[in-house]
């Protein structure tokens, strides 16, 4: 009975009865309690609170975790707030009496009513629905709607959003997450997407580039040759042969100014026509989403500026 107080209190102390020193180590892994001055090791039975499963990466962490999903900036309330479900029934599955019923429907539409009880939260919630909507349909990466999201955000609360449309901005701020992820999506396919004028979400991006101090990096043609490949079934080898011209473009400069889409969709052709795959001007022009144009001028210039050589 003595030697069990003792182990008690041992588990309990605050100081090092060796040296009188206060830094105490717990390693919850040996389960010791060992003083970090002299090593003396004051108990060896201490309760682990961790978890009893392991965890090797932060997403494994987050996905064994029992207490909910992790927050996210693309949810208006951020994942924080309580759903009350539309089951009537209770855990044993039977279902609920009237009273509780009606009690439940009116818990239910003032808890819906209590999240979006401002005109911010409400704002929130009707851009939060658009990304989410946007992301779906251009196949957009959660990384980057969570960008979009805080991006969205900090113009809400600088006061950009307001006396403007909330898809225009919510546009803008997907677009803008793109470039600097560097996710292949032109102002175009997201204007498209959204139903928003092209001019409109471009005006809404120099905006947020302008007032949130936001640093674009410089659009890389590289980026947009297996998306356009891919929609006119252009084979690996030829994609290769056109990530080379490009490099070689970018190394001697001629790709300076000029639109990558463009570039990507001429180093394309130039590498069909090495590779005798039967791919005409049109098609890659319009997978690429430019004129045929642009495309036949770009295709000159890589030709003349490269002195590239291409079978008759």
């Amino acid at each position: 009975m003595g030697k069990k107080k003792q182990e008690t209190r041992q588990r309990f102390v605050d100081r090092c009865p060796e040296c009188g020193s206060e830094n105490l180590i717990h390693d919850y892994d040996s389960g010791e309690t060992v003083c970090g001055d002299c090593g003396l090791v004051l108990s060896e039975q201490m309760m682990d609170k961790g978890p009893e499963w392991r965890a090797f990466t932060q997403e494994e962490k987050e996905s064994r975790s029992r207490v909910g999903i992790p927050t996210s900036y693309s949810v208006h309330d951020k994942g924080l707030s309580t759903a009350i479900s539309r089951i009537d029934r209770d855990a044993f599955g039977r279902k609920l009496p009237l009273s509780t019923r009606l009690q439940m429907w009116r818990l239910r539409k003032w808890q819906i009513r209590s999240r979006v009880h401002s005109s911010i939260d409400r704002n929130l919630a009707q851009a939060m629905a658009e990304l989410d909507r946007l992301s779906d349909k251009l196949y957009v990466p959660s990384s980057v709607k969570e960008k979009a999201a805080v991006i969205y955000r900090k113009a809400l609360d600088k006061g950009l959003v307001r006396g403007r449309s909330i898809a225009a901005i919510a546009a803008a701020a997907l677009y803008a997450a793109c470039r600097t992820s560097r996710t292949p999506r032109t102002l175009r396919e997201i204007s498209e997407a959204s139903l928003v004028d092209k001019k409109d979400v471009a005006r809404c991006y120099r905006l947020l580039l302008r007032e949130l101090d936001v640093q674009m990096p410089i659009a890389d043609p590289l980026t947009y040759i297996s998306k356009i490949a891919e929609r006119t079934g252009i084979s690996g080898r030829t994609q290769g042969d056109a990530i080379e011209i490009l490099r070689e473009a970018k190394k001697r400069r001629v790709a300076a100014g000029k639109d990558p889409m463009g570039l990507a969709a001429a180093a394309l052709y130039i590498a069909c026509l090495r590779n005798n795959e039967k791919k005409t001007q049109k098609e890659i022009a319009e997978a690429a989403g430019v004129t045929e144009v642009t495309v036949r001028n770009r295709y000159k210039t890589l030709k003349r500026q490269l002195n590239i050589e291409l079978p008759d």
